[in-house]
């Protein structure tokens, strides 16, 4: 499966924090540096297997394809949160994290035929993960929360229990603007459903809220208007239903389009 990073939101703002001068020994320095070099590392690894396969040198892309595999195995080491901001760089390393479970279970089933694309943004907010090919375009809201999770429509909250089963804490599931998980997913779609129907391709982009911690429960869901699920697994399953069926010359229009919508939006929000 091929990766298109097109933004990094959580990894922007927890580099931001990590860098500002309160206290911080230098850690956060050569963490930025070796997390720059690994991903260098991972990138040259990506070319040297997209090249062989291009060339139909069958044994050089089995080669590769198990060094970006070994090269995505082994990121730095973040340093460890202190100060004020602790709480909110746990929180940006959760979704880290949660993103990088999507991207590595996703990985180890799908080929080349597929391209995980992330960080994609339009005017109606930001999809953590596309994922595209022959069976499809599915959009992916991850969340990273140890906790049973319930939802009536758009309409989701949370319950978090200690070992003992005591429910220790409760709440709404939205984010900054006050959208559930399935909003946040729902609506930047349509925008892109709607925006790939212009430039000629109807594609139905199927929608999916997928709980990310190994821990996170599934509870009462009421009448969801988004698919639901607790492993990548379930997200592949979701392929073998799709109507949509796309050739490789319309994944590659699909994907350019997408980029090309994402990079439009991306420099309207940072004017």
């Amino acid at each position: 499966m091929r990766v298109v990073e097109l933004s990094n939101h959580p990894g922007a703002m927890l580099r931001e924090i990590r860098l500002r001068p309160d206290g911080d020994d230098g850690g956060a320095a050569r963490y930025e540096a070796a997390l720059a070099q690994h991903r260098q590392h991972v990138r040259e690894a990506e070319q040297a297997r997209d090249t062989a396969r291009a060339a139909h040198r069958r044994w050089a892309w089995l080669r590769g394809f198990f060094a970006v595999r070994r090269a995505r195995r082994h990121p730095p080491e973040p340093p460890p949160a202190t100060g004020t901001s602790a709480d909110q760089q746990e929180i940006l390393m959760a979704g880290i994290e949660g993103e990088q479970l999507v991207a590595s279970g996703l990985g180890r089933v799908l080929n080349d035929d597929w391209t995980l694309i992330r960080g994609y943004r339009n005017r109606c907010g930001e999809i953590d993960h596309l994922l595209l090919g022959p069976r499809g375009l599915i959009a992916i809201e991850g969340k990273h929360r140890n906790a049973l999770v319930h939802c009536a429509g758009d309409h989701w909250w949370f319950t978090k229990f200690d070992k003992y089963g005591n429910a220790v804490e409760r709440g709404e599931m939205t984010d900054s603007r006050g959208r559930s998980p399935s909003q946040q997913v729902n609506e930047p779609a349509s925008q892109l459903e709607s925006f790939l129907r212009t430039r000629g391709h109807p594609v139905a982009i199927e929608r999916v809220v997928l709980l990310t911690h190994p821990r996170s429960r599934l509870g009462n869901c009421v009448r969801p208007t988004v698919h639901v699920a607790t492993t990548t697994s379930q997200v592949i399953g979701l392929l073998d239903d799709s109507a949509t069926a796309l050739s490789e010359p319309e994944r590659e229009q699909v994907e350019r389009l997408i980029i090309r919508d994402h990079r439009f939006h991306n420099s309207k929000h940072k004017a």
